[in-house]
């Protein structure tokens, strides 16, 4: 089917009998498989007598050769999945494997993609970004003090570069415009954080999907705040490269280094919150992050540190 799909990504129109020949099947054969190919990816496609098969829009591949040709300093190799479960489990396989970090690991669709707190994230083929960089890291807590955050700010930095001047962070691993996601980060570890592990920085990106009937949250796209449809293989180039400068700053200046600028870039900064964990509820006004990246509230007048992987933050009603 995906034959058939890269013939098709043109957006022009295509006769059965000319995809067909190209195919060496039938025009039935090709019917079916475009019934499939609109059933399994959600992918509309325009069927006119006389003049054949047409995308709705055309389609860019994912393609590390391009990667490269936006970002040429870029040290990271790229690795590069039609369809798998998620790009997390994979890098946690090429781990397993003994590949060399850091890599990159980039798929057109995810069929199990994770979100935070075992949520699932929605994954059409080829509209988003499904990113994950493994990191090799030596005997040093303090290299991953506050990486989520780090990540968070060069995700947002690359949706501004792409144009989505709106962007901003949502404490600890969300990026908004608005009240609207468009991204999503998921950090896993694997080793010994006190010797050698590594971690995966798992980014999830909305860039070209302009309908999901299966998200559960207010969500947005940089082609829906844009306007226009995103050269994705640019974007993960531009992601790249922002996420190396900040990588080798945090490194450099550990996350006390950069809590300025993500205080700065918070879009919840001084509101009133809810945050949530498990059956607890505490209510508070957000004051910013500490040199670890915890969450930092007042509460009752008093400050309050709060940090781990299974605390969700909202706005409060009143707010």
């Amino acid at each position: 089917m995906l034959t058939l799909l890269k013939l098709l990504k043109d957006g022009r129109f295509h006769s059965g009998e000319a995809l067909g020949a190209a195919l060496g099947i039938s025009r039935s054969a090709v019917w079916k498989q475009l019934q499939h190919l609109e059933a399994e990816l959600n992918l509309p496609i325009h069927k006119v007598r006389g003049r054949g098969y047409q995308l709705a829009s055309p389609l860019v591949f994912l393609n590390a050769e391009d990667i490269v040709l936006h970002a040429a300093s870029l040290p990271w190799p790229v690795h590069i999945f039609d369809s798998i479960d998620s790009t997390n489990a994979e890098a946690l396989r090429l781990v397993d494997a003994n590949c060399a970090a850091p890599f990159i690991v980039l798929a057109e669709q995810q069929t199990a993609g994770r979100g935070r707190r075992g949520r699932k994230w929605v994954s059409p083929f080829a509209q988003n970004i499904y990113y994950s960089v493994v990191l090799r890291i030596e005997g040093g807590l303090r290299q991953l003090e506050g990486l989520s955050l780090v990540v968070g700010l060069a995700v947002m930095q690359a949706l501004r570069d792409a144009g989505v001047q709106g962007a901003a962070l949502k404490w600890p691993n969300d990026v908004l415009v608005g009240q609207k996601k468009i991204a999503g980060i998921l950090l896993e570890l694997v080793g010994d954080p006190a010797d050698i592990c590594h971690v995966v920085l798992g980014i999830g990106i909305n860039v070209n999907m302009q309908k999901a009937v299966d998200v559960d949250q207010q969500w947005t796209s940089v082609q829906l705040e844009t306007g226009i449809p995103i050269n994705r293989n640019y974007l993960v180039a531009q992601l790249s490269l922002r996420l190396q400068g900040y990588l080798h700053k945090h490194m450099t200046l550990g996350f006390a280094g950069l809590q300025e600028e993500w205080e700065q870039n918070h879009a919840w900064q001084g509101r009133a919150v809810s945050l949530i964990a498990g059956v607890n509820r505490i209510e508070g006004v957000v004051l910013g992050v500490d040199h670890q990246g915890a969450l930092r509230l007042s509460v009752d007048g008093a400050e309050k540190i709060y940090s781990g992987g299974e605390l969700s933050l909202r706005l409060r009603d009143d707010s």
